[in-house]
């Protein structure tokens, strides 16, 4: 049976297809988050700090680490992010415990975050293009770690799911001529928006029981691309989750957070009540606020997207007894904070 194993200092993370469904935490990443990457030029860590705090607590097994900022005293990510990268990697590994993800379109980023990580870290990642063939497949021999491919190569992203399989399978192969085994090899078979492409949630369920059953990867994607574009996006992810993982994925880069109720929804919400005539009592906290009228929470917290996949690790015997069920569904006195904080070096084996 496939086994993808990634590992930090202490603790491992397995992707298979009897194992619990993996998390990679995607926050950490500021392409179109324009006020953190103001922060990270600026040398100001602290949204990283919260985010990554905020993703283990609901329950990432692992976090991508993305330091692809365009400087603007300096465009040239060549220079700017391998330095960066190990900079964020070290400071997420004083804070917590699980693996990595480095993710990177450069190279020297790639390098850097791998000399970085403690462990054994995924790297993100590879494609079916020659050239990034050529730079990435060494790495991931020369480091013992395993990959994300994405199955695009030099003719771009094919709409047809017998091209994406194809581009799959030339990876392996390809890394097989390297020395890397299948079960290093993580399958991304590109999901496609279903706004755009009515038939991208069959196409992508045909797909990875391809890989799977053809080609014995672990696979994962880009959980929130089958919902852009469209209204509730939330309810989409919901559905496609637990129907994916029923295919046959494995993992998923997505965030594991529901972003907490910001101040003008707050007030806004605040005055559509007033204007009903409803009197609130004056001493009422604005977290109680939103558990009664169904706002969230003022909070970071587990999305629903987090439900859903809990709920069908326990469907699939993936949940033994249902012990991570229960905790999930317990108040948080009962639970206990999550999360945890450590510091340590190490080094990850290489081949």
């Amino acid at each position: 049976m496939t086994r993808t194993v990634v590992e930090s200092k202490t603790k491992t993370a397995v992707l298979g297809f009897d194992e619990p469904f993996c998390v990679i935490g995607e926050r950490i990443n500021p392409t179109g988050r324009k006020k953190l990457a103001a922060e990270l030029e600026a040398g100001d860590f602290s949204t990283v700090e919260k985010d990554a705090l905020a993703q283990v607590a609901a329950g990432a097994t692992v976090l991508d680490i993305n330091a692809g900022v365009v400087y603007n005293s300096n465009p040239n990510p060549n220079e700017t992010e391998p330095p960066l990268m190990r900079k964020i990697i070290e400071m997420v590994q004083g804070l917590v415990d699980v693996p990595l993800c480095v993710d990177s379109s450069v190279p020297g980023a790639l390098e850097a975050g791998l000399e970085a990580a403690e462990g054994r870290p995924l790297l993100n990642s590879v494609t079916g293009e020659e050239e990034r063939l050529e730079l990435v497949l060494p790495l991931v021999k020369k480091y013992n770690v395993p990959v994300v491919a994405i199955s695009n190569d030099d003719t771009g992203i094919s709409e047809d799911p017998n091209v994406r399989f194809e581009v799959a399978k030339k990876i392996v192969e390809r890394a097989a001529d390297f020395g890397i085994p299948a079960h290093d090899i993580v399958v991304d078979p590109l999901v496609m928006p279903i706004g755009a492409m009515a038939t991208a949630g069959q196409q992508v369920f045909a797909l990875v029981r391809r890989l799977r059953e053809e080609l014995g990867v672990n696979t994962t994607c880009g959980a929130s691309n089958v919902s852009f574009g469209l209204p509730n996006r939330h309810g989409i992810n919901n559905a496609f989750l637990p129907m994916a993982m029923g295919a046959g994925m494995t993992s998923a880069i997505m965030n594991p957070v529901a972003l907490p109720v910001g101040p003008k929804k707050l007030a806004e919400k605040k005055a559509e009540v007033e204007a009903k005539g409803i009197i609130l009592p004056a001493d009422m906290d604005d977290e109680t606020f939103c558990q009664l009228f169904g706002l969230g929470s003022t909070k970071p917290r587990a999305g629903k997207e987090m439900e859903a996949i809990r709920a069908a690790n326990l469907l699939t015997n993936n949940d033994p007894h249902g012990g991570e069920w229960i905790r999930f569904n317990k108040s948080p006195d009962e639970a206990g904070a999550a999360g945890g904080g450590r510091r340590g070096g190490g080094r990850r084996r290489r081949a």
